[in-house]
Parts: structure tokens; C-alpha cells; sequence
């Protein structure tokens, strides 16, 4: 006698179902790529005050040849009005060994985005004969006060090739995040928002931290005074930063500038870290700063550090400290954290 057991095929049907081990391994191999070839500010970077690196397309690229997928444009919308270029793209991944499609993301971008649509002018007599239309004053956020730019307006036609190129890119890369599972280890455009979106998006702009006066040996601070109240800002790529031996303060140089700034360790212990992201990289940083005078010799205490795209300005007056000037004892680096 036939039983139904019998009528049923006995194979079992491959449902595609990934084992555990394998997603843990997946997990490992970007961890591994990310630690043993990516690099800080070309593969992906840390934006100070948000909680986990960005993608940069250079690392999307490394992780998809990585796990070999093919990402590809599979459309490409041009939303464009007379008034504004604008691109919506997606972006397919694809198994280059086995033709499976494993994910497909759409990216945008816009001529009316801020830092596409206004430039500052080139000179203030542009300015005056730009339409009253096409340009603005806008309010900017100082390290001491708000200050006002002038800005006129950017032919849409100019960015055009930038804006299709922008669109792919962040298709490429939140296709990437997708394929890969990997958007708890990234986040992604961060670096293109400006500082007060960031705030609003899951990241927050780092603060300036107040400076306390600094003590003297007899508990007042009549020999130490600051140079200037407001903040003030310096420009660099980092030259070197450092720890002097049994001193509880860090030290930072940028190339081409003879002064040291200095910063107490056990209050700012996050600021060095944000600082460290940059160190052995290219790219330009702004380093917030005040200034303290004692004894004729003038410190600069590092308050804050952010991602610059202003090109290095070195202030060479400055006279060079030597390491005894500077390291003398505990007092030295101008404030007490």
C-alpha cells in the first residue's frame, strides 16, 4: 500500500536562507578590510561628533570588489527644470559570479542644494552687479559670534556633470550599505550635510569647550591672562601629535606653523581622539583655540577641532617654542582642564 510519505519528493528546497556562520563571517571580512587596507579620509572618515565612520565611495568600491559585486546605474531620471539640474539614479549590485541581483538603491542630488547653488563672489564689484535675484547675504555660524557672507548664485549648467556624478555616488554607496548588511559599521553623507543638518540627521556638531582660567602656584590668576577672549582658529594639516612623557597633556602641531597647541588630557581626553582621526592624512582641519600669556611667553590651548575646506593658512609670527618652554612643568599648557 502507497503512503502518502511516499507521494512526497523527498528533497528539500533551498530557501536561500544564509547559515549564521556565514553572516558572521561577512560581519568579520569587512571588519577585516576596514582594519588591514582602508584608510582614515580616503576609504571613509570620522565627521567629529557623529557616532560612527562614513562611507567614502573609494571604500564602497574596495568592500564591492571585496565580496565581487558588479553596482551598475539601472536608471538614470532627469528631473531637471530650466531653473535646476537634478539626477535621480539607482544603482544595482549585482553577483559577478553568479548573475544573482543582491540589491539595488536609489541616490539624488540637486543643483538647488546649498553648496551647489551659491558660490562667493569674486569680487565685491560682482556682487554689486549680480541681480538683486541671484544673490544673498547669509548668516554662518563663527567659534565666537555668527557672521554674515556674501554669496551669489551658480549657473545650473555649471555643476551639471557634478550633480549626475553625486547622484551615482550616493546610490553606489547606500547600495553598498544594503548588499553588505554593513549600516551599523558606516553611515553614509554625512560629509556632505552642512554642519547645522548634521545636528538634525544622527550626528551633532562638536562644541567649543569653555576655558577655565588657569591657575598660579599661589592659587590666583593674576600672571595669567588671555590674549584675546574670543576663539580663535587655525588651519592645518596635522604635523604631529603627542603625548609628553609623564605630563597629563597632549600637544599638537600643524605643518608649516611654528606654534605647539596644547590641551590637559583628563577633560579632553575625547578631543584627542577626534584630533588623532587626522593624524598621518591630508586633510586640512581647523583647530579652534584661545590664547593665554604668562610671564611674557604666549600658550595656545586647543578647544576644538572640525573638518576644514578652507585651504592652510600658517601663521608664521608666531615664534617657536622650545620643548622646555612649553613642557616646564604642569602649568605650562595655559589652562587647567
Amino acid at each position: 500500500m502507497t503512503s502518502v510519505a511516499d507521494l512526497v519528493p523527498q528533497t528539500s528546497l533551498d530557501r536561500g536562507v544564509l547559515p549564521t556562520t556565514e553572516v558572521i563571517a561577512r560581519v568579520h571580512r569587512i571588519q577585516d578590510v576596514m582594519s588591514k587596507l582602508m584608510k582614515v579620509d580616503i576609504h571613509f572618515g570620522k565627521i567629529p561628533g557623529t557616532p560612527k565612520p562614513t562611507l567614502y565611495k573609494p571604500g564602497a568600491e574596495l568592500l564591492l570588489m571585496t565580496f565581487r559585486i558588479a553596482a551598475s546605474p539601472s536608471l538614470i531620471e532627469d528631473l531637471s527644470t530650466p531653473d535646476e539640474i537634478r539626477y535621480r539614479v539607482t544603482v544595482r549590485g549585482t553577483n559577478q559570479v553568479s548573475g544573482e541581483i543582491v540589491g539595488e538603491m536609489v541616490g539624488e542630488c540637486s543643483s538647488s542644494e546649498e553648496k551647489y547653488k551659491w558660490r562667493k563672489p569674486v569680487c565685491d564689484e560682482e556682487w554689486d552687479e549680480t541681480d538683486i535675484g541671484h544673490r544673498r547675504e547669509k548668516w554662518q555660524r563663527g567659534d565666537s559670534k555668527a557672521y554674515k557672507v556674501k554669496q551669489v548664485r551658480t549657473s545650473p549648467s555649471d555643476v551639471a556633470n557634478t550633480i549626475l556624478k553625486m547622484a551615482t555616488k550616493r546610490a553606489l554607496i547606500a547600495t553598498t550599505l544594503v548588499c553588505l548588511a554593513a549600516s551599523d559599521i558606516f553611515a553614509q553623507d554625512l560629509e556632505d550635510l552642512a554642519e547645522e543638518l548634521r545636528e538634525s540627521v544622527g550626528g551633532e556638531t562638536p562644541k567649543d569647550t569653555k576655558q577655565p582660567q588657569r591657575r598660579s602656584e599661589t592659587g590666583t590668576a593674576k600672571d595669567a591672562k588671555p590674549a584675546d577672549s574670543a576663539a580663535l582658529v587655525a588651519v592645518g594639516v596635522i604635523d604631529k601629535l603627542w603625548r609628553p612623557k609623564d605630563k597629563k597633556y597632549f600637544a599638537v602641531k600643524l605643518t608649516g606653523d611654528a606654534r605647539m597647541f596644547t590641551q590637559w588630557i583628563d577633560k579632553h581626553e575625547q578631543l584627542e581622539q577626534d584630533i588623532k582621526q587626522f593624524v598621518d592624512t591630508e586633510r586640512a582641519i581647523r583647530l579652534t583655540y584661545s590664547e593665554t600669556v604668562k610671564d611674557g611667553k604666549t600658550f595656545y590651548n586647543v578647544i576644538g577641532v572640525a573638518i576644514s575646506d578652507e585651504a592652510p593658512k600658517p601663521d608664521q609670527k608666531a615664534p617657536p617654542l622650545k620643548a622646555a618652554d612649553i613642557f616646564a612643568d604642569a602649568s605650562e599648557p595655559g589652562s587647567e582642564g
